[in-house]
């Protein structure tokens, strides 16, 4: 069989799969749907109250056309915090693991904001399909095969409802971004030779004791399980633009490596990735990623493609570009504020489309799959072996995170 054919077979039975999947919980989870949304303001539950889930939450209620009417976090004093920010009742704040259900059936909800840790994306998302909710999803959607594939039912399980489902990548709204990679898709650098993708950054900070259980939940970006890794979590900004610049067709296959030998005074998760991505026509796209101190040394979010005719530079935060002869060259510019603005535009683009009903919820294929992708990478680096899109995107493995000992 050709391989090109296998790969197509293999993506259109994921979410065939994936669709077939949630249709059937869609009408039966959870019972009815709440409240169908009246007039401009969408009345929305966050799940979620941590550092991010509380800053978008306060860009949710500076657009103006919502009101903030629930709000759900394992941690009883997050929650409370958002709902005194809010202005809500005790009874509109939940905690606990189950929090979000609670926050559902009481009902009153028109959409939900899903903020919470990635390992919980699914369950949390699928929950809220079947309400008749319309979701906002931060990224990633998952941290495992089985969870992507979660997450396209419910993607397609809300297209079939008339629910809105918006996955929140900042790079796909930025005007020069979109712009460059219009241009590379309509031939300006040629034909693709090889391209070059890194994500370096600094560490994280720890918060507070990382030990019990509850230590371990406040820390969780440190954990494989409840975080994907740092190559789903975060380096998925960089693997993001790098399946976009593919056209989100995905890699043959990818190997590598990668370790945790600097930062391991806390969690589980790897400090360095260092990858090769191998996509059709041998095109060849290397990828590393740290998250520790490098005493100086630049950084960034950054992706370059070298094309027969040009090459196409993005930096997260800094300049998008094209260069080459002059039928390539776009100056771009800067893209200092993507990170708020990138937001906001989501949260823009999330109310007129539940306003005007359209349900086409097209961010959700593409960031499955290049959240299928990052998983990837990160399975061949674990496993220390070249790992092949056909077989990967078939994988029942399932991450598990250690949630035993929790309080609330």
């Amino acid at each position: 069989m050709n391989p090109k054919n296998s790969r197509d077979i293999s993506r259109r039975q994921f979410f065939t799969r994936a669709g077939v999947g949630l249709a059937t919980l869609a009408t039966t989870r959870l019972g009815v749907a709440q409240g169908s949304v009246a007039n401009s303001k969408i009345r929305l539950g966050l799940m979620g109250c941590g550092k991010r889930g509380g800053w978008l939450a306060g860009l949710f209620a500076d657009h103006g056309g919502y009101e903030i009417v629930g709000v759900a976090d394992y941690f009883p004093a997050a929650a409370q915090l958002a709902a005194d920010k809010f202005k809500l009742a005790p009874a509109q704040a939940f905690s606990g693991l189950q929090g979000y259900e609670k926050m559902i059936a009481q009902g009153g909800l028109d959409a939900v904001a899903i903020i919470s840790p990635p390992y919980f994306h699914p369950e949390q998302a699928a929950a809220a399909v079947a309400a008749g909710l319309n979701v906002y999803l931060a990224k990633p959607v998952a941290v495992d095969v089985p969870g992507c594939q979660s997450i396209a039912a419910s993607g397609a399980a809300a297209r079939s409802r008339g629910q809105v489902f918006l996955v929140d990548f900042q790079t796909r709204t930025n005007e020069f971004y979109l712009e460059a990679i219009k241009r590379v898709h309509a031939g300006a650098i040629g034909d693709f030779c090889f391209g070059e993708g890194s994500y370096h950054d600094g560490r994280l900070a720890i918060r507070g004791e990382t030990e019990t259980p509850e230590g371990r939940l406040r820390n969780w970006v440190f954990d494989q399980a409840l975080s994907g890794d740092i190559i789903v979590e975060q380096n998925i900004h960089t693997l993001d633009v790098m399946s976009w610049i593919a056209k989100d067709e995905p890699p043959v296959r990818c190997s590598g490596t990668g370790g945790r030998r600097v930062r391991v005074d806390v969690g589980n998760a790897w400090d360095h990735f260092a990858l090769a991505y191998e996509y059709p026509n041998n095109v060849g796209v290397t990828f590393s990623s740290r998250q520790f101190d490098a005493h100086g040394t630049p950084g960034g979010i950054l992706n370059r493609m070298f094309g027969t005719k040009g090459v196409l530079m993005t930096a997260y935060g800094a300049d998008v570009m094209i260069r080459g002869g002059a039928e390539a060259f776009y100056r771009g510019g800067q893209t200092a504020g993507i990170y708020q603005e990138g937001a906001q535009a989501n949260i823009r683009a999330f109310h007129e489309q539940v306003m005007k009903k359209d349900a086409t919820n097209a961010t959700v294929a593409p960031s499955v799959t290049s959240n299928l992708v990052a998983i990837m990478g990160r399975t061949a680096a674990y496993e220390g072996r070249p790992v092949t899109w056909a077989e990967h995107i078939v994988s029942k493995k399932k991450l598990t995170a250690d949630l035993g000992g929790l309080k609330v």
